[in-house]
């Protein structure tokens, strides 16, 4: 089944929610209705982050078993995000069998110079690129990256044309030490700096905790969709209630077949951005056919 065009009246607001008078849970109680049609209509989008795996070959071979197991599917949208080796040659596979959109897992915010090692927004749009995975957390784990510097490549990702799956989320420390919400805000307060609300409409967000991330761990889908209620809410007072209503929130961590559909069978969960278990063509195509079936 798909999202329900009913009123959301729990008996009482999340716990990050209370006490706060301006929240996306007032929002909501204001206006049922026009909410309620807000959640029906943002399109589930399912996206395989393949991080630093398959070659351009295996990429091809993979599209073209993707597209024998789901075909054209129109309820959702789907992301295929490869190493920059394997884009050119998917691009054209996905010309042939156009069974999902091309994502890149990452790019500088300089349109050219003198960054060994870079890519750019301009090289990605020439490849017919889609989409652009920023702030990932192995990217501000390992490498360093900042909510500053996530945030200029916000926006020249933007400028582009290329619309950024912008990605956020808590350690275990920090989610242990109660600082869930003060970390989620922080990024996405720093990240999104000078986005206009227009701009707004072309990003997405993955709530990806540390903690369950290549562990196996899976965050509940009671803890996910109260950390994807907040970040709703803290979108809504960065930009405006009807644009964070409309925005679309994946959840990413340990996302596999056997847990994919329960976790987007929640309110405020809105596609997944699937690590591991999106190397597999036929295990991806699985959590494809669980969001079709959610989204039906």
């Amino acid at each position: 089944m798909g999202p329900k065009l009913v009123l959301f009246e729990p008996a009482k607001p999340p716990f990050f929610l209370q006490t706060k008078p301006n929240s996306w849970f007032n929002m909501m109680m204001k206006s049922p209705v026009k909410v309620a049609v807000e959640i029906a209509a943002r399109k589930k989008i399912i996206a395989a982050n393949w991080k630093m795996n398959l070659t351009h070959r295996e990429a091809k071979s993979y599209a073209d078993l993707l597209w024998t197991e789901v075909g054209v599917v129109n309820e959702i949208e789907v992301v295929l995000i490869p190493p920059f080796t394997a884009i050119p040659a998917l691009a054209e596979a996905l010309e042939k069998s156009p069974v999902a959109r091309l994502g890149a897992q990452n790019m500088h915010w300089e349109k050219c110079g003198p960054f060994t090692g870079e890519i750019s927004a301009t090289m990605l749009r020439a490849l017919d690129v889609n989409y652009v995975v920023l702030g990932h957390s192995e990217r501000r784990r390992l490498f360093g990256e900042t909510d500053e510097m996530v945030n200029r490549k916000i926006t020249a990702a933007l400028s582009a044309g290329l619309r950024p799956i912008v990605c956020v989320g808590e350690t275990l420390a920090e989610r242990d030490g109660q600082r869930v919400e003060e970390v989620l805000k922080r990024q996405i307060q720093e990240g999104l700096k000078g986005v206009n609300s227009r701009q707004f409409h072309d990003l997405v967000i993955a709530y990806e905790p540390l903690w369950a991330i290549g562990t196996g761990r899976t965050a509940t889908p009671e803890q996910a969709e109260e950390a994807h209620g907040f970040i709703r809410s803290v979108i809504a007072s960065v930009s405006d209630h009807p644009t964070a209503a409309q925005i679309r929130i994946q959840y990413g961590g340990s996302v596999k077949p056997e847990n994919a559909e329960e976790l987007l069978r929640q309110q405020d969960i809105d596609g997944a951005l699937v690590g591991g278990a999106s190397l597999d063509a036929r295990n991806f195509a699985r959590i494809i056919r669980g969001a079709v079936a959610v989204s039906a």
